[in-house]
């Protein structure tokens, strides 16, 4: 008789053990699921800006400088309105160089920020198409600027040079820097396609004609040996300049991995 009310209390005790741990469970579960929910709302909302951000630099800025690339050594025919594709000089080249190098002087670009042996290697490869595009954009700018032939390239290309030189050496930020470049694209652009486009000849003319109507404009075109092409040329390359400086705009300093801030649990275990 003992023994038989000995084991219906610890049966008792067993099934009084085993409900208590499954409450331990249950309760273990809702605590978890309480950490957990303001997780996922915080996660989700900032993966997908991530991701945005993402898009817009490896996609969208190399395809604003590219297109500035396209666009800045496209010329029209005056005559048939033919489209001209105008390789660089070397000039141009040197130049994108002395700009490349201002960027990262004055911080507008990080170079550890874009390539760094931290990151993966499909990371830097990503970032160096970044570069590239910005440098193959910054040379056609200057294609798109400065003069194709004559005394008005050298004329400008030394006025870009000494600036640029200058620039090297003077003490400069990122928001002077970018002050400075629009105004000299700016005028720039003013002197070839406002000034220099209104000396030139038409080129449907033949010399004589173009000297009894109209001879300032034909002894300017022949002593200046001014390219004539179509005025629709210059709304190509305004657009050109607008596009790279939205670009700039857009070029982030850094391309830093970035992180996705999830908010500390120890919050909760208080």
């Amino acid at each position: 008789m003992k023994e038989g009310v000995d084991v219906e209390n610890e049966r008792k005790i067993i099934e009084s053990q085993e409900s208590v741990l499954e409450e331990l469970v249950d309760g273990a579960g809702d605590h978890k699921n309480a950490l957990d929910a303001p997780i996922t709302r915080h996660v989700a909302p900032q993966n997908e800006n991530l991701t945005q951000r993402y898009y817009g630099r490896y996609f969208l800025i190399p395809a604003i400088f590219l297109t500035v690339a396209l666009l800045g050594g496209m010329r029209l025919g005056s005559i048939d309105g033919s489209f001209i594709f105008l390789k660089p000089s070397l000039l141009c080249l040197v130049f994108a160089s002395i700009m490349m190098v201002l960027f990262f002087r004055t911080g507008l670009i990080r170079l550890d920020g874009w390539l760094n042996e931290t990151f993966t290697m499909r990371m830097n490869a990503a970032n160096s198409v970044v570069l590239f595009s910005l440098f193959a954009g910054t040379t056609q700018l200057f294609n798109s600027l400065i003069p194709e032939q004559g005394l008005p390239f050298w004329i400008i290309s030394f006025c870009f040079f000494w600036t640029l030189w200058n620039n090297l050496f003077a003490d400069f930020d990122t928001k002077r820097l970018l002050r400075s470049l629009g105004a000299l694209f700016g005028l720039a652009f003013v002197v070839k396609y406002l000034v220099l486009a209104n000396l030139a000849a038409p080129a449907d003319r033949n010399w004589l004609r173009g000297i009894l109507e109209s001879p300032g404009k034909q002894a300017m075109t022949w002593l200046l040996d001014i390219p004539q092409f179509s005025a629709a040329t210059g709304y190509i390359q305004f657009f050109a300049v607008i596009l790279f400086l939205v670009g700039l705009y857009l070029l982030p300093t850094s391309a830093d991995v970035l992180q996705v801030s999830i908010p500390s649990r120890s919050r909760h275990n208080r």
